[in-house]
């Protein structure tokens, strides 16, 4: 009964990480009709990128056995943060971004080139799995954190605008999902990012729940707020927190195990 509900938890994390990763479309359809990556960071889809490669990685069944619906959603993630990263390249506003964006894509292949190789060429068993658990685990953590500057945000204007009830929801639904899916496996390296996940998911509906009659306050915002307009912009459609510990925003929103 235990794998029974391990597995529909899974199945559940893995529906609605898919709608978070796929939830930044409007702003990548705007980008590319505008040929123009505007204000908008990369940041968080790199991140999210990373988190993906990651997961999917772990999961695999000669890093951490049956978990392998960590893989598959993870593996879906990375593909689509992939192509929202050579978008972000394509259409980059100026050459800085189009450096900046590039040198993050070039850090994370290096990043995950090199936990892959070690794991697999220097380590075996529970030192394998462990190695790539802690890099998941610390990856996916600041993905799901990349809220805060909107949470932040929120609190200063007293508004909810940059920050959508669905979006929001998902958050703290899919880091639940995926919570209760590792607890169940006694998995503490997909139980613990979700679980912060899932927290930070919740304290963003408090704050909507707060602030929800009030959703014009972002335009009081002035000095150093502005470019944490620019992110919230970029996050309003996508929260860089994540996809089965991993989009996160999440924007994004990236996921999230």
């Amino acid at each position: 009964m235990e794998d029974v509900a391990k597995f529909l938890f899974g199945i559940s994390g893995n529906v609605i990480a898919l709608f978070l990763f796929l939830s930044p479309l409007p702003t990548f359809w705007r980008i590319i009709r505008n040929r123009s990556t505007e204000e908008f960071s990369g940041v968080p889809y790199n991140m999210t990128l990373l988190n993906c490669l990651l997961s999917a990685w772990y999961g695999l069944p000669f890093v951490s056995p049956n978990n392998i619906l960590v893989s598959t959603i993870n593996g879906v993630g990375a593909a689509i943060e992939t192509a929202y990263v050579v978008i972000f390249l394509c259409f980059a506003s100026s050459k800085k971004a189009r450096l900046r964006t590039l040198g993050l894509a070039s850090a994370v292949a290096a990043v995950f080139a090199v936990v892959a190789l070690v794991s697999v060429l220097a380590l075996h068993g529970e030192a394998r799995k462990l190695l790539c658990g802690l890099a998941m685990t610390v990856f996916s953590i600041c993905m799901y954190a990349s809220p805060l500057s909107i949470m932040r945000l929120v609190i200063k204007t007293k508004s909810v605008e940059y920050m959508p009830f669905l979006l929001s929801l998902a958050v703290f639904l899919c880091g639940t999902s995926w919570f209760v899916y590792g607890l169940l496996g006694r998995d503490p390296f997909v139980a613990i990012p979700n679980g912060c996940g899932s927290f930070l998911g919740a304290m963003q509906l408090i704050l909507y729940a707060v602030y929800r009659n009030n959703k014009g306050g972002a335009g009081k915002m002035q000095g150093d707020d502005v470019e944490m307009s620019g992110d919230a912009r970029n996050n309003k459609v996508a929260d860089d927190g994540a996809a089965g510990g991993g989009s996160m925003k999440p924007s994004k929103m990236d996921s999230q195990v």
